[in-house]
């Protein structure tokens, strides 16, 4: 097999590593290792909400939904992603949190791939 290849599924493989499929926490030589981007395919049921607010971003981030109802909290606002294909991009340096108001699917785009960014698992409320 060739190492520069890898297919899979995001479901399968997301479910390994707390959603995450391609970023600098792959091991070298993987095709989905990568010090650029990081993406994520998040199933996240509802009522589940990240753990504590990400604050001191060093990434930019894009977040498309796939399926479900999911809150992002800003600090000057709450965008609501309602249907498929809503998203919302962020930059360095803004704090977010995020909540999942139904049963919802995320795909998260974060750049660069930057190590020590994991937090506690999410809570359900």
């Amino acid at each position: 097999m060739d190492d520069r290849v890898y297919v899979g599924n995001a479901g399968v493989d997301g479910a390994t590593n707390a959603g995450w499929l391609l970023g600098h926490f792959m091991p070298p030589g993987d095709a989905r290792h990568s010090d650029e981007v990081e993406v994520k395919w998040g199933v996240h049921p509802a009522g589940e909400a990240r753990s504590r607010w990400a604050t001191g971003e060093r990434r930019t981030a894009l977040l498309v939904l796939v399926s479900g109802r999911f809150r992002v909290e800003l600090p000057d606002r709450t965008v609501m992603l309602g249907e498929p294909g809503d998203y919302v991009v962020w930059g360095r340096g803004v704090d977010h949190s995020w909540y999942a108001e139904r049963e919802s699917v995320v795909l998260t785009v974060r750049w660069p791939s930057v190590p020590g960014y994991r937090v506690a698992p999410p809570v359900r409320r």
